[in-house]
């Protein structure tokens, strides 16, 4: 299981001339494997998305045990990449195919001056935000849909339907944090969903207004994009568990 800052990356998935997080786990096994190595991980987040429970699969001829891996592992890769946990998986286990659900959390800042701490990791949005409104609206996206209205463009050629098993708005102090598990998410779901709560928190729509967005199928009538780096993968939930 991998936590990382992925401020300084372009996303999970190895990509041409520049760093991403498959790419640094990629040179960090190299040094401690020999012959080829595959790596799966279970969410492809984007660049500046951040992970605190990334599952990833590595296949690798070795019979080094795997508290070994994770030490080996964390000695070559940057401090912003970690190994949190390490085991041995079934023989022929897919992180990405196996996963029955993920949770991510966005979090907003809604502090009247940005928290230093927190620029890496929040969405700085001046309060005051009416959770109540907020909750309200968001209440119409539980269960199973068709979110095609928050989709990106370069995602829509997947299956839209997906099932949020749970959706909360948590707060403390100036933290508002947006949670959504399901058991598969949309090229920039949550993101999207953020962006739209935030429009219904302001009072520039009402609550109801997600619902008839949701049913719109049309990613237009949807709100903004929330930015990236508020945006972090908490957990991948499998049936091994």
């Amino acid at each position: 299981m991998l936590a990382y800052d992925g401020t300084g990356s372009h996303g999970w998935q190895t990509q041409p001339d520049v760093p991403t997080v498959q790419g640094a786990l990629a040179a960090a096994a190299g040094r401690l494997f020999a012959g080829d190595v595959r790596l799966v991980g279970a969410s492809r987040t984007d660049a500046g998305v951040h992970a605190l429970g990334q599952t990833v699969a590595l296949t690798a001829d070795s019979s080094l045990p795997a508290a070994t891996v994770q030490a080996a592992l964390n000695a070559h890769l940057a401090r912003e990449v970690r190994v949190v946990a390490a085991f041995d998986a079934p023989p022929g286990f897919d992180a990405r195919r196996a996963a029955l659900g993920k949770r991510y959390a966005y979090l907003i800042d809604t502090g009247p001056v940005p928290s230093p701490l927190l620029l890496r990791y929040a969405w700085h949005v001046r309060g005051p935000l009416d959770l109540a409104a907020m909750r309200a609206g968001l209440a119409a996206l539980r269960g199973r849909h068709d979110f095609s209205a928050f989709c990106a463009a370069p995602g829509r050629e997947v299956e839209p339907t997906c099932r949020v098993r749970a959706l909360h708005l948590r707060r403390r102090k100036s933290v508002v944090a947006i949670v959504v598990s399901a058991d598969r998410f949309l090229h920039h779901m949550v993101r999207n969903i953020a962006g739209s709560a935030v429009e219904i928190g302001r009072g520039a729509r009402p609550p109801a207004w997600l619902g008839d967005v949701l049913a719109s199928r049309d990613r237009t009538r949807a709100g903004p994009t929330a930015p990236a780096h508020g945006l972090t993968l908490l957990r991948v939930t499998y049936a091994l568990e």
